[in-house]
């Protein structure tokens, strides 16, 4: 009998299937699926093969002798015997020459001329609680190629717990189209056998299969050729209805576009795991950025202040100063010194102009003291708190790490090592000094040895600010002083008390200025250093996210590309094609 020949409309809709599976094998082999690129190998190549039968069960539940009468060969094809005999997965095709070929230990190919062959191959395999290596193994990968799986079950029992685990796996994974036989029916009384005909049947509804095809059968009877007894007939007349006479091409092509989109959904899933995984590291990752720009943010804000502050003051002493200065630099104020001290005016006015300044000095430092070490204090406690905040981030991120990527294992574990390293450097960078010393601020770094040497990890923040800042202040108010202590030197009469007190004045403006940015340039660059050495440590992270949302955004166009195929193909199937 020659095999039916296939409409143009299934033998278009077999080609787009056929390039569909190719297209599929390349993604797996892109995203390193090689297990899956092997099984769209398989469906590929059994696209224009027989209607698979897969006949599965658990030992001496009569799966041999059920091919045998199936068959209806006249001959032992499946070798029957009391103990377990398939010790090997056996392919059975059509083939004009009976033939058998060892593909490998597990696996054979048996070639018979039987008419039914040639729109059906059968799958005989180990009992699902056989005990020999690679059975289980080898079953399941022809499972998911399977057009129909045959579950034979022992009619006096059908009920045992390997047959069903294993049906689980077909229905729930590959959700196969799954037929159920009660075997050796002749053993068993025909009240018996009703009830267990039923028990299947619920069994396989509770399950989930809809409708489901329960058969009884006695391969025994049927080989003595009492077919009305044997229950063959109602067995054939389904697989006549509903796979061969030119049934079986159909349901090929439909069962391998079911098959291919099954795999793509299984990609699909493992996206959903690499996107969920993206985006809540991405959410980590804001949430980061944004902590660092509040703190940073109310950092300057304290530094604004404490400017604001350090400048009030210095002008507050400053201008007593001035007051004090332009009182005593008048002619009676130089004519009684000079006098008192029976000294000539020039030794007179220095010595006491030396003394001003002096005091000037230590009123101005103690002034400028209070002021800082209060706003130092506040803006420590807020960079503090800043990396703080972030190193709780981490390990919150590092405790909550779910063990999830298993589909994309590969980019679950590097994502895994990546967030570990993080956790590990950050958790050095808060207990190290040198993280937060601040020496390459000051042209000067010796400057700032001294003040380094107490606290250690986060706590040197206050020290180095401290240090910062006195070195930013009292540079500048010495510089002042200094340019003064040479102005006063030349005043001898009242006729330079306006120039002097006019320098006064304009060497008081320049370090106003001069501590205003020295002071607000040199606190926010330390700010920023520590964001800046914060930050660094996720650079691997960035660099993972930004590869991440290359790959996920092309996976998922691939993915979106080849669910359309699949609907084109369904509707060229089901003729809805224009």
């Amino acid at each position: 009998m020659a095999a039916p020949i296939l409409s143009q409309q299934l033998q278009d809709a077999r080609t787009h299937v056929e390039s569909l599976v190719r297209d599929m094998h390349t993604l797996a082999v892109d995203i390193g699926k090689s297990d899956m690129a092997e099984r769209l190998d398989d469906l590929r190549e059994r696209i224009r093969e027989p209607f698979l039968f897969v006949i599965c069960g658990e030992v001496k539940a009569g799966k041999s002798s059920f091919i045998n009468a199936l068959l209806g060969a006249g001959k032992e094809v499946a070798k029957v015997a009391p103990q377990p005999m398939t010790d090997t997965v056996q392919q059975i095709l059509y083939g004009d020459v009976e033939r058998t070929v060892e593909v490998n230990p597990y696996l054979k190919k048996i070639f018979l001329p039987v008419d039914i062959l040639q729109e059906i191959a059968i799958v005989d395999t180990p009992g699902t609680n056989t005990i020999v290596d690679h059975h289980q193994e080898i079953t399941e990968r022809f499972v998911p190629g399977s057009d129909l799986v045959v579950f034979v079950f022992e009619a006096k029992n059908p009920y045992r717990q390997s047959a069903w685990e294993f049906f689980d796996y077909i229905h729930g994974d590959w959700r196969r189209k799954v037929i159920f036989v009660l075997q050796q029916k002749d053993l068993m009384p025909d009240n018996d056998l009703q009830i267990n005909l039923e028990g299947v049947r619920q069994q396989a509804i509770k399950k989930g299969v809809e409708e489901p095809q329960v058969f009884d059968v006695s391969a025994l009877l049927e080989q003595q050729g009492k077919r009305a007894e044997s229950g063959f007939d109602e067995l054939f007349d389904y697989i006549r209805g509903n796979i061969t006479g030119g049934k079986a091409g159909g349901l090929k092509v439909i069962n391998s576009l079911d098959t291919a989109e099954q795999m793509l959904e299984r990609v699909n899933v493992g996206l959903d795991e690499r996107r969920e995984a993206f985006n809540a590291d991405t959410a980590f990752r804001q949430e980061v950025g944004e902590t660092l720009t509040r703190h940073q943010h109310q950092a300057n804000r304290q530094i604004e202040t404490l400017t604001e502050n350090l400048v009030a003051a210095y002008d507050r002493s400053t201008q007593e100063k001035y007051q004090q200065l332009s009182r005593n630099t008048g002619f009676m104020s130089l004519f009684k010194r000079a006098f008192a001290g029976m000294f000539t005016k020039e030794a007179g006015t220095r010595e006491w102009l030396e003394a001003f300044a002096k005091t000037m000095q230590q009123d101005l430092t103690q002034e400028l003291s209070v002021r800082l070490k209060d706003g130092v204090n506040d803006l420590a406690e807020s960079l503090q708190n800043m990396t703080q905040t972030v190193h709780l981030l981490v390990q919150q991120k590092a405790l909550q790490l779910p063990n999830d990527g298993l589909f994309f294992s590969e980019v679950a574990d590097k994502r895994a090592a990546i967030l570990i390293e993080l956790q590990e450097a950050f958790e050095e960078f808060i207990n190290r000094s040198e993280s937060f010393e601040g020496k390459e601020l000051f042209a000067d770094k010796d400057k700032l040895t001294s003040n380094l040497l107490t606290g250690s990890g986060i706590a040197v923040i206050g020290t180095v600010l401290a240090a910062v800042a006195n070195v930013a202040v009292f540079d500048i108010t010495g510089g002042v002083l200094a340019t003064l202590g040479i102005a006063f030197a030349g005043i001898t009469t009242t006729v330079q008390r306006r120039k002097i007190l006019g320098e006064y004045k304009e060497e008081v403006r320049k370090g106003r200025e001069r501590l205003r940015e020295e002071v607000q340039s040199k606190l926010e660059g330390y700010a920023t250093l520590i964001r800046e050495r914060i930050e660094s440590h996720f650079t691997n992270l960035d660099e993972h996210l930004e590869r991440e949302q290359a790959s996920v955004k092309a996976l998922s166009e691939r993915l979106g590309g080849l669910y359309t195929r699949v609907e084109r193909v369904r509707a060229v199937v089901d003729g809805r094609d224009d």
